[in-house]
């Protein structure tokens, strides 16, 4: 090494200190780098409104935009990009945005394309999508549509920013990882004019932006005491806390939603009420705790001298499963609830409508 005029010794004080010193100005450089590069791309997508590369949002493609705008990258024949109406998709994005500004949810829009059969994004453009699916539309897909500014015509720069954080914050040895994460509206790059072709006005963007679908009777007041610990003893996926004639009940609908095609071969859901389960619970929790345990057989004594067992209430049946993590699995075909202990327990609970 130049600096240390031959071979870094490491057990040398004044080796060690200097590749501290050399790693702190490279940290240095690094970041002054990153800042020169940032303030570039802001500069060129503000005032130019310059796209920037990645992948086109739905509903647009590429097109050529002549010689690249860099004199040494026109040098080697490199050529610009912009952004163009893809005649295929912007019609659809389009009519999103209507069916949003007509009041109707993004479960309706979502269902509505799948009925359709339209192709989702990841389908419509499968090279730049190889790490998806690309198997039916989505909420989050027509969510993330419904929220990008650039269908305004305006370019859009740091929606979705790169930082670096600590694989471990415990050993810093072990370095850094890129992550993206979503950054304010207020931390967002906008281009001060129109930069391409626009699918739907500034207008209409705002105005969907502010658009709830309405809920009747919101969740206020209510209580699901068994949230999170129950499971369909069918498909084995975790049940759905709901409402229903004013009590708390708990339904599967076997991986179906509100989004997707209705499947006649798709069993029928289950449901359950909470007040149909809660009588079971102490019982139940006697049985995975064992009798003899302190926990199983506390009492007291009678003036008459006669042991009477303390009643466990659902409540630490409930703090109980919640605490040793574990969760019920009903089935409503043998109308059993199973404990997933290594030793299966087994409450049978009737009828549950």
């Amino acid at each position: 090494m130049p600096e240390a005029g031959g071979l870094v010794d490491f057990q040398a004080e004044g080796h060690e200190a200097m590749m501290i010193g050399l790693g702190i100005q490279s940290k240095r450089e690094i970041t002054r780098t990153r800042i020169r590069v940032r303030t570039a791309m802001a500069a060129q997508t503000r005032e130019q409104g310059r796209y920037l590369g990645g992948r086109p949002p739905y509903g647009y493609r590429l097109a050529d935009a002549g010689p690249h705008p860099n004199r040494a990258h026109a040098a080697w024949g490199r050529r610009g990009r912009r952004l163009d109406t893809d005649p295929e998709t912007a019609p659809i994005v389009r009519w999103i945005f209507a069916q949003r500004l007509a009041g109707h949810s993004l479960a309706r829009i979502t269902r509505a394309l799948n009925e359709a059969g339209i192709p989702c994004p990841s389908a419509a453009d499968p090279g730049r999508n190889t790490h998806r699916a690309g198997l039916a539309w989505s909420l989050t897909t027509v969510r993330a549509i419904l929220a990008n500014p650039r269908y305004t015509g305006r370019q859009v720069w740091n929606r979705q920013p790169s930082a670096m954080d600590l694989i471990d914050p415990a050993n810093t040895g072990l370095g850094h990882r890129q992550v993206q994460r979503w950054a304010l509206p207020e931390g967002w790059v906008i281009s001060a004019r129109p930069a391409h072709p626009a699918l739907v006005s500034e207008e209409d963007f705002i105005g969907v932006q502010g658009i709830r679908a309405p809920r009747e009777n919101p969740d206020r007041g209510r209580q699901y005491r068994l949230a999170g610990l129950m499971r369909c003893g069918i498909c084995g996926r975790r049940l759905e806390s709901c409402w229903a004639n004013n009590r708390a009940a708990y339904l599967c609908r076997h991986g179906y939603s509100s989004t997707s095609t209705r499947d006649p071969a798709r069993p029928k859901n289950l449901y359950i009420r909470e007040d149909h389960i809660l009588p079971h619970l102490p019982a139940l929790f006697i049985r995975l705790v064992g009798t003899e345990t302190p926990a199983g057989r506390k009492r007291r004594r009678t003036r008459h001298g006669t042991d009477v067992t303390t009643p466990v209430s659902d409540a630490k049946a409930i703090s109980y499963l919640r605490s040793s993590q574990i969760t019920l699995t009903y089935d409503p075909r043998s109308e059993t609830l199973q404990a997933d202990t290594t030793e299966a327990v087994t409450a049978i609970i009737g009828r549950a409508s």
